[in-house]
């Protein structure tokens, strides 16, 4: 019987936005993913705020390549949680997931993400209020680091979330004081899918096909999650799922996908800030490519989005109408 599995994509904040996941969807290999958090205060939040953070919403939930995307609530108060919950059902989310991970300081400092996993009860409360609030037909899942300092409470946390009702759990292979530093820790992801009865699914520091074997293998998940790795080889989930794709020929392919990803930034980010966005992808994509470090080179200390346009049409990654395109577009 052959092999199964699946690989989602990651939410990633500042990383991963509606543009960025239309893009990697698009060129393909995904079985679905999730989108940046949405975070829950006091308050249930307008339709918009739903709209504007996952607009696959107005998809049937879906990338325009038809790559489901789940939702993301991050919060702290289970009430509240469970009231945009309601709303976001209200939404026909393609799933709904909670979470626990997030590192950055801003959200800890706030009580949420990665910080709650000091309090394994309160999980479970959210958890619970929250699955009370979601139809069975409606996927529902929680992604959660190791811990705060060290991993002392995974499984605690992991059973206190399963007993909340969740379908599955993610787990990335790191506390939040690990931040992104490698090493991930995979095989303490063993420890926590041994002591839950959901499917886990491992996440951290993929970033090549033998990653995705090793993880596999340390952490005994079928499926994984993708996530920075994913922006690194865009054409990484095609390569795991046996496609041979030389990397000249990959570079070439990615044209189109870079054309199309500046054309978007250039229709929905204001000029001054649009050059960081490309020159964020350059610089994870030279890890795999060196014509993305000879690019990002070129381009480094150009700051003009224009000039930048100028560039890339030059050195033939946009066609020659493309300042036109965008004009027309505007």
């Amino acid at each position: 019987m052959p092999d199964s599995f699946q690989i989602l994509l990651a939410p990633m904040e500042g990383l991963a936005d509606p543009l960025m996941r239309e893009v990697l969807t698009g060129i393909g290999g995904y079985d679905w993913g999730i989108c940046e958090f949405v975070r829950v205060t006091q308050s249930v939040l307008p339709r918009r705020t739903f709209f504007r953070t996952c607009p696959e919403l107005l998809q049937a939930g879906r990338t325009l390549a038809g790559t489901p995307m789940r939702v993301q609530l991050l919060g702290s108060d289970p009430h509240f949680m469970a009231a945009n919950a309601q709303r976001l059902v209200s939404l026909h989310p393609a799933g709904v997931d909670l979470n626990f991970g997030c590192p950055a300081p801003t959200v800890f400092r706030h009580r949420g993400g990665s910080a709650l996993l000091a309090e394994p009860q309160l999980l479970h409360e959210i958890a619970s209020a929250v699955r009370a609030e979601i139809p069975l037909g409606v996927p529902f899942t929680a992604k959660m680091r190791l811990g705060i300092s060290d991993t002392l409470l995974a499984v605690e946390c992991a059973q206190a979330l399963e007993a909340g009702g969740i379908d599955a759990l993610i787990v990335h292979g790191r506390t939040k004081e690990d931040g992104y530093r490698p090493p991930a820790r995979w095989a303490e992801i063993a420890r926590v899918a041994a002591a839950v009865k959901v499917p886990v699914i491992a996440n951290g520091e993929i970033w090549t096909v033998d990653d995705w074997r090793r993880i596999r293998e340390e952490s005994g998940c079928r499926d994984v999650m993708l996530g920075r790795g994913a922006l690194a080889d865009p054409f990484l989930p095609r390569r795991i799922r046996g496609e041979e794709i030389p990397a000249a020929a990959a570079w070439v392919a990615l044209q189109p996908w870079l054309a199309r990803y500046w054309h978007g930034v250039r229709q929905r980010v204001v000029p001054a800030h649009a050059g960081g966005r490309l020159k964020q992808w350059l610089m994870l994509l030279r890890r795999h490519a060196p014509q993305a470090e000879t690019l990002y080179q070129q381009l480094r200390p150009i700051k003009a989005a224009e000039d930048i346009d100028a560039h890339l049409i030059a050195s033939g990654v946009l066609p020659p109408d493309f300042i036109a395109e965008v004009l027309d577009a505007g």
